[in-house]
């Protein structure tokens, strides 16, 4: 959840469609996250007590409204949150394009979830080897 360029997926939760993300933002936001970029759907006062309460900074976007645009200071941070974000969004972007992997046509939530494990698991795997092999960590010996 946070914007950490060299993390990698710790946790993640399946749901049924009728579910919104939003709805499992507390199960996943954890104290050590440090910091939590989303979009503005995420946003709401229950999110913003939540995140408080675990002493997690939140960035997420601010909404706007009809007849009420953002501000231009507003616009200025939505730049500055964008930049991490985007981070973020290119994982969803390597699973679908590359991985193929937002296809899914198995029956049930428990097999859609193990097809979904696998995949983070095959993500993490070419982003550490990535991390690697630009050096942005040093290969540790095991």
């Amino acid at each position: 959840m946070g914007g950490d360029p060299l993390s990698l997926i710790e946790k993640y939760a399946v749901t049924d469609a009728r579910v919104h993300d939003s709805q499992v933002l507390e199960p996943l936001g954890q104290a050590s996250d440090g910091v939590v970029y989303a979009d503005s759907a995420y946003r709401s006062a229950e999110a913003e007590t939540m995140l408080a309460k675990k002493k997690v900074s939140s960035q997420i976007q601010e909404r706007a409204y009809r007849n009420r645009p953002l501000s231009d200071e507003q616009k200025q941070r939505h730049r500055q949150k964008s930049k991490i974000r985007a981070r973020i969004e290119h994982v969803f972007g390597y699973m679908s394009q590359t991985m193929k992997g937002f296809y899914l046509r198995y029956i049930g939530r428990r097999r859609n979830g193990a097809a979904i494990g696998f995949i983070n698991l095959i993500y993490n795997m070419a982003r550490y080897e990535q991390i690697v092999r630009l050096k942005l960590i040093p290969l540790r010996a095991v």
